[in-house]
């Protein structure tokens, strides 16, 4: 019974009303701001390697903020998500999450301008954010409730899609790929996470930066290495994604059950399942930034939305699609396995040492995100028990069965963003004039 009602909420959140919503609030502000996240893609970029180091007010550098939204980014929706929309939606999805990302990077700049500009610090001199602070401090008293939904949302989501569901995906890689125990993988994380989580944000942000950047070229280069084997093939391998995203019937031949409405609505919905533009959750990360400026951390945080799904996202539609495994018989994980081994002999490893890097590090962005939502709603005094109960749950999720842990999880996630999208949409003035006094400065052009 309670399965089923779940069911109905997740079938509504995953729906066509809310990716319509997520879609329209990213082409609303896209629009409102003339295309800046598209124009300042360099911009940002450059911002980026500037904010290596930064003595300005905050807990962490720029980079590691961005590093740190990356690490609860990058996970399995890199690898195991791009295959499920492709061998569920057609080639055709990956242009709807190349659509769902572009229009993303709008609002994950107003997200991050938000969280910046409107964040606080807590009794501890840490500086906190992200949308339950820039709906109290923006919207007001009289919306603190909506604030306390998405804190609610995202401290227990934390647990089922940043946590169980990622140790419990390694395990099983690790299992299938060399034959080790759940149990000795869920100690292994367990003593790690720990490791990591005891020195809070600091220690997280400095983690991330060192293995983000090593885990994301490394995949990047092999599958790059998957395309240039199939280079040939390319070319038709584009066209099949753009012909399948209007016409997927035909382009594939009338496979049975295959709809457009399908091919987008898997394309958009993977596409923010792996990017997170329009949670709500990477601000969080990003109101933590030794930073001065929100536009600035702004412009750095939309990188992640490119960086996620037009790179890492791409490589794996890419060499799915060129290599031709979409069309046989592997689902999920295998899907992408196929295309790696349809290159190379250790194809298997490179995906398994991906979903497992991937899945470490959103681990520990999602672990920063779900304390920061426990300490909003019951104070600063909650942060060392939530962060326990969070390492504790490592292990557990190594061992358990969790179909309903995830369909739970994944329809949380969801919900965070429909407060989010209504700050977002009601703040979008404050983004414009932040953003608009900014680049005005000639200093900042």
């Amino acid at each position: 019974m309670v399965e089923e009602y779940v069911t109905s909420i997740n079938g509504f959140v995953w729906g066509k009303v809310m990716l319509a919503l997520l879609l329209g609030t990213g082409l609303y502000m896209m629009t409102r701001l003339k295309a800046l996240p598209l124009r300042k893609v360099g911009y940002g970029f450059s911002q980026l390697f500037k904010g290596r180091k930064s003595a300005q007010e905050g807990d962490i550098s720029p980079f590691n903020a961005l590093m740190t939204a990356l690490a609860a980014t990058i996970g399995t929706g890199n690898i195991v998500g791009v295959a499920t929309a492709i061998g569920i939606g057609g080639p055709g999805a990956l242009f709807w999450m190349w659509c769902s990302a572009l229009l993303g990077m709008a609002t994950k700049f107003s997200e991050a301008t938000l969280a910046v500009h409107f964040r606080e610090v807590d009794h501890l001199g840490k500086r906190v954010g992200g949308p339950m602070y820039y709906i109290k401090n923006g919207l007001g008293k009289k919306w603190a409730w909506l604030g306390m939904l998405f804190a609610f949302f995202g401290a227990l989501a934390a647990f089922g899609i940043g946590n169980t569901v990622q140790v419990n995906s390694i395990a099983s890689a690790v299992q299938e790929s060399a034959g080790v125990s759940p149990y000795v993988t869920g100690g292994v994380l367990f003593v790690l996470v720990a490791l990591v989580l005891i020195g809070g944000i600091k220690r997280i942000g400095d983690v991330a930066g060192m293995l983000v950047p090593f885990m994301a070229v490394t995949y990047i280069a092999a599958g790059l290495f998957v395309i240039a084997v199939h280079w040939s093939e390319i070319p038709a391998a584009f066209a099949l994604v753009i012909e399948s995203a209007f016409n997927p019937s035909a382009a594939l031949g009338g496979a049975a059950g295959v709809t457009l409405m399908m091919t987008i609505q898997f394309g958009v919905a993977r596409g923010v399942f792996s990017n997170e533009a329009g949670l709500g959750s990477a601000p969080i990360a990003h109101a933590a930034a030794q930073t001065n400026s929100p536009v600035r951390q702004g412009v750095i945080a939309m990188l992640g939305t490119f960086i996620d799904t037009i790179v890492v996202c791409s490589i794996t539609g890419l060499a799915i699609v060129a290599s031709g495994v979409w069309s046989g018989e592997a689902k999920g994980a295998a899907m992408s396995i196929a295309a790696f081994n349809s290159a190379f002999d250790y194809g298997q490893w490179v995906i398994t040492v991906g979903l497992v890097l991937f899945a470490f590090t959103t681990v520990l962005g999602w672990s920063y995100y779900g304390e920061r939502c426990a300490q909003f709603l019951l104070g600063e005094k909650f942060i060392i028990p939530y962060r326990v109960l969070f390492i504790l749950a490592v292990p557990v999720g190594a061992v358990m069965h969790l179909d309903f842990v995830w369909l739970l999880a994944d329809t949380l996630n969801g919900l965070m963003a429909i407060p989010n999208l209504i700050a977002v949409l009601a703040l979008s003035g404050v983004v414009i004039k932040l953003a608009r006094d900014y680049f005005n400065d000639p200093e900042n052009n």
